[in-house]
């Protein structure tokens, strides 16, 4: 199936692109979160109306997240969670406490916002995070888990 992209999509395309995709990536993901139109001819006349308006706003967006990346560049979060004597989690830290612990400090994050490379923290000690604020803008925090006293 042939859609063209209203936003960039990573790994996909820029705005405007037209691109092949296959259908249930298309019925599934793409339209239903209004990152793609079906590339009919009339999808297109209309893209192309749209064009300026769709790229200052996605210059918003970007100029957003950088903003975000400079307040959350550097900071520390630590997440205390209950641990044995040798240093491992009864459980293990998830984006959903990562986020927590940035709502604490004042900021504000999404789940989807956070890349575990490795999948959840389950030991003590300090590890740097990475947050995708926008498919070009990411942040790096230092999250430190420490045992629950």
């Amino acid at each position: 199936m042939e859609v063209i992209l209203m936003e960039k999509v990573v790994n996909l395309g820029q705005l405007g692109d037209i691109v092949k995709v296959k259908e249930g990536y298309a019925r599934n993901f793409l339209i239903p979160q209004g990152k793609a139109k079906r590339a009919t001819e009339t999808n297109k006349k209309e893209f192309e109306a749209r064009r300026a308006e769709l790229e200052k706003h996605q210059a918003e967006e970007l100029n957003q997240a950088k903003a975000r990346a400079e307040k959350l560049a550097g900071m520390k979060v630590t997440v205390s969670q209950k641990a044995g004597v040798d240093g491992r989690l009864f459980g293990s830290v998830t984006n959903h406490d990562i986020v927590d612990a940035l709502k604490t400090q004042g900021f504000e994050a999404s789940k989807s916002e956070i890349r575990l490379p490795n999948g959840p923290l389950k030991t003590i000690g300090d590890y740097t995070i990475t947050l995708a604020l926008h498919s070009d803008v990411v942040a790096d925090i230092a999250v430190s888990v420490v045992a629950e006293q």
